[in-house]
């Protein structure tokens, strides 16, 4: 599907595009991925049918802008968070050519990387909805609509929002990026982790991480890391402390909220004895599913870490 000769059509036709080879329909969400019952109360709005002043992006784009829906897609959007952090890469994924203010005609594009070269997905912007809450990823902002767009598009690529429900980090890492991926067991960790872990900071990488357990069940532990879960690794420091130097590193969670509750969490005691112009400068107290944690801590609660970039 050409994006540009399709909205030319809707446009001078007056339409809104109706996308036949991804339907407003049941077949698009998939049979199994909610009761039948549920699956027949879907209804499905456009953005300018929710809000009266929607957005494609507002502010620039950031990862505290999506918060998961229904759909147990933590291994893309935990991708996606760390997307939203290397500019050079967004740009490839999420075309500016595109809005709700200018020939807006309900279409809209993003780009994946398969099997060696760039596809444009073509969509229409209709979203699923049940029991009028969002079914799919949802804006923080109620009126930025860039993360629900782009998964209707990554869920198309794929075939159903049901064939998003449940993957892996290192896929949707190459998918977004075109890049390598590799991976490393924090099981059995390399002896110079925290100096990858901190090299891949500076050298613009994606990263990624994941907990061990079954991703259909998200159970929760008492010190706030969810089991089968994805998270993006946003940050890699070193700081004085005490009287030497401290590794930690800061990990998001795709939920939007449900944060880590030890050590170098959000109000945790070790913050008091770090200078303010650091603490500062990488604390940030909300909830918000950011927190930082040591590196011992990061091998204990995950298990495995993922880093990709467009080059070896």
């Amino acid at each position: 599907q050409d994006f540009k000769d399709l909205r030319a059509l809707c446009l001078s036709q007056g339409l809104l595009f109706e996308d036949a080879t991804f339907p407003a329909h049941i077949s698009s969400i998939g049979p199994t991925l909610l009761p039948e019952e549920k699956l027949w109360q879907i209804q499905w709005k456009r953005p300018t049918e929710l809000q009266r002043n929607p957005h494609l992006i507002m502010d620039g784009v950031s990862r505290f802008d999506i918060m998961q829906g229904e759909i147990g897609d933590c291994w893309m959007l935990a991708a996606l968070g760390s997307l939203t952090l290397r500019k050079q890469f967004l740009e490839n994924v999420l075309p500016k050519d595109q809005g709700f203010q200018d020939d807006y005609a309900g279409i809209f594009h993003f780009r994946f990387w398969q099997y060696g070269e760039w596809v444009d997905v073509v969509i229409d912007d209709r979203l699923p909805l049940l029991n009028g809450r969002y079914l799919s990823v949802h804006p923080r902002t109620s009126n930025e609509f860039w993360p629900s767009l782009l998964e209707k598009a990554y869920a198309k690529l794929r075939g159903s929002y049901q064939n998003l429900n449940g993957g892996y980090l290192s896929d949707a890492l190459v998918d977004l990026t075109g890049g390598v991926q590799v991976q490393f067991s924090l099981k059995d960790p390399p002896p110079d982790l925290e100096e990858i872990l901190k090299a891949a900071d500076r050298s613009r990488c994606l990263m990624g991480c994941s907990t061990s357990g079954q991703a259909s069940r998200n159970i929760e532990l008492r010190n706030g890391i969810v089991q089968g879960h994805a998270y993006t690794v946003t940050g890699a420091v070193k700081i004085p402390y005490k009287n030497g130097w401290k590794h930690i590193i800061r990990i998001w969670n795709p939920w939007g909220h449900g944060e880590w509750k030890g050590p170098w969490s959000d109000d945790s005691p070790q913050w008091d004895r770090v200078e303010p112009e650091y603490r500062e400068a990488l604390l940030r107290n909300k909830d918000d599913g950011e927190f930082w944690m040591s590196c011992k801590n990061f091998q204990e609660q995950f298990s495995w870490l993922y880093i990709c970039n467009n080059t070896p």
